[in-house]
Formats: C-alpha cells, structure tokens, sequence
C-alpha cells in the first residue's frame, strides 16, 4: 500500500511546519494496523466506518515512519474530554520526546492526513470540490454578515464548510465548538482568526477533485498521562538549584 500513498502540495506559508498525505481507503484488519485499537474498532456499526478508520490509522503509522518515528510498537493514540486523539508514549517505555500532532479526513473514498511540527495543533478537512451545500443548512453553520455573504455566494459553501471544520479540529473541540461562532470571510484564501484567545492560521486551496482547508495554531496545553507528569517533574527538579546543590553535596561525600 505504500505506493498508494501521495504527499500533497501544501500552502507555502506552511510548508516548513506542515505535511499533507493522501491515499485511498482500503479493506484492512485490525490485527495488520499497529495503531489501532481493537475495542474502538469494534463500536463502529458499519464497514465503511470501519475500513475509514482503519485506513487513517494505517497511514499515520506509514507517515510517522516518513517523519522519523520507526518504532509504532512503543506508540498510543490517546484521546482527550472532547475525543481529540493525540500520539503518546505507552506507558512504561519512559520516552518524552515531542510527537507530531495529526488530523485526518475522509472524504469520497481517500483518506487525508495531516502531520504538523509538535508544538502547533493542526486541523485538516477535505471534501469533494464539486459539492455544495444545501442552501437550508446555510443558517446551521453562519448568523449575520456571513450568512448574508453565504447566501449572495452559495458556491463558496463547501470551502467555508472545510474550513470551519478545519478550524474546530485544530482547536480539539470538533462539533463542540459550535461553526456559527468561527467567523470566517467568504472566499479568502489565507486568513487568520481569533478564537477563544487563539490565533489560528487558516488555508484553503483545491488539490485535484477536493476541496481543502489546513489550519494550524501554536499548541495550548495538553493532558498529560501519569508518567508524562512525573517525567515533567523530574525535569524541573533537575533545573532547580536545589537538586544541583544535592548532586554537588553527594558528590563531595564520596
């Protein structure tokens, strides 16, 4: 399946931080994707969630690897209070080196994934370029201004769509974060937005048949498991000047 696999061209404003992946959804077993848990998997109702869901998990393990993380066996995808997955550590291997963040799409048959330097949260959303959609739902995702806009350019629904569910992937909140209140300016390109404080760094472009939108912001504080905790605090016991005056007192002990 690796032939499969396609890095897609990006935004140059985040080219350096960002790396978009695409490949077609495939029939898999959970047992041949190391990544994916077999309890999660087994709640999905129908195939073609299941097959989706396998095959996103598959190509992050695949693009992990690209990235410079080879061993999958010591990895964990862990969510959070609002189901937002992140990779960690499993618990045990005392490793805390920075893991990228990702977001995943499907969409139409393909799945999308996004990889993005660890210190930026990252949304991506992709959908087939030629959709539109229903001017009735229009008031679902916008209030005022916008909704006006949207109605005088109803051909710009599906990539104000992606980008407000870039946006909400990118702020870990999915549908939590209800898309009437991301405020977007219809038909922009590149914009930036303010959101609960956060800055976000949007994008949309066409790539083949798709319509996507990519948006990225400096990473706000995670959940940290027991063991990522005390590793923090070790860490800082490590810097502080009592630990150096301990080292040095045992040291002029010996």
């Amino acid at each position: 399946m690796e032939s499969d696999v396609v890095l897609l061209d990006v935004p140059p404003s985040f080219s350096k931080h960002v790396r978009v992946y695409s490949m077609p959804i495939r029939q898999l077993e959970c047992g041949s994707v190391p990544l994916a848990n077999a309890d999660e998997v087994a709640t999905f109702a129908t195939s073609k969630r299941n097959n989706e869901h396998l095959s996103g998990r598959w190509l992050l393990g695949h693009c992990l690897g690209l990235w410079g993380v080879n061993d999958l066996s010591v990895l964990n995808i862990v969510r959070d209070e609002h189901r937002a997955p992140r990779v960690v550590f499993l618990q045990g291997m005392w490793l805390n080196t920075p893991l990228p963040s990702f977001s995943i799409s499907h969409s139409n048959g393909h799945v999308f994934l996004a990889l993005s330097d660890p210190q930026f949260d990252v949304g991506l959303d992709a959908e087939p370029s030629e959709r539109s959609l229903a001017s009735n739902a229009f008031d679902m995702i916008s209030t005022g201004l916008e909704l006006e806009q949207l109605r005088m350019n109803p051909d710009s629904s599906m990539m104000l769509w992606t980008g407000k569910e870039a946006v909400q992937k990118a702020m870990r909140k999915g549908m939590h974060l209800n898309p009437r209140k991301i405020k977007l300016s219809i038909g922009e390109l590149e914009q930036n937005i303010s959101i609960e404080k956060s800055i976000i760094q949007l994008r949309s472009w066409v790539q083949g048949e798709y319509q996507m939108a990519l948006a990225i912001r400096p990473k706000t504080p995670v959940f940290l498991t027991a063991e990522e905790r005390l590793l923090e605090v070790t860490r800082i016991a490590m810097l502080d000047q009592h630990w150096d005056v301990g080292c040095n007192t045992n040291r002029n002990n010996v």
